[in-house]
């Protein structure tokens, strides 16, 4: 039985992608959805690429473990980590327009604290993948920081 052009066959494959199958004179349709498909999946990644590429800076990471403990205020967060009070300033603000810290500003002190039990979790998620693979991380040359960033970290 033919198919019309108001009964479209879909399915997906095992990577999530959807296909959608017309009637051949709505071929251009199917390759029109799946440009939006991709161009949104590319999307997807890049935002999720800067988010880890945030997380990647030793600077923001010490900070964000420095919170797992509860609400600080930036003095605390600075004698905690060891990090000059303007770094820390910076970091902090970085990690609150970004949505990862909340912060309460008061007339003495602005207090910090992790938004989400989901970013404690991410962190507790990152130790447990390490416990299997630390040793390789550590020795692989690849995710060496750079030279400027190492300077940037104090």
């Amino acid at each position: 039985m033919a198919q019309t052009p108001l009964s479209p066959v879909t399915r997906s494959d095992d990577r999530g992608k959807l296909y959608i199958s017309l009637d051949l004179s709505y071929r251009l349709c199917v390759i029109i959805l799946e440009g939006t498909m991709a161009k949104s999946l590319a999307a997807g990644l890049q935002v999720k690429a800067k988010f880890f590429r945030g997380l990647a800076d030793m600077s923001r990471l010490t900070i964000l473990e420095a919170l797992r403990g509860g609400r600080k205020n930036v003095s605390e967060v600075v004698a905690e980590t060891g990090f000059s009070q303007p770094s820390v300033s910076v970091h902090l603000d970085c990690l609150w327009c970004c949505g990862l810290v909340d912060r309460e500003i008061g007339r003495r002190f602005t207090h910090y604290w992790i938004k989400s039990r989901k970013v404690t979790r991410l962190l507790e998620m990152a130790e447990g993948v390490l416990e299997d693979v630390s040793d390789r991380v550590e020795s692989c040359s690849r995710y060496e920081p750079s030279k400027e960033a190492q300077s940037r970290t104090k």
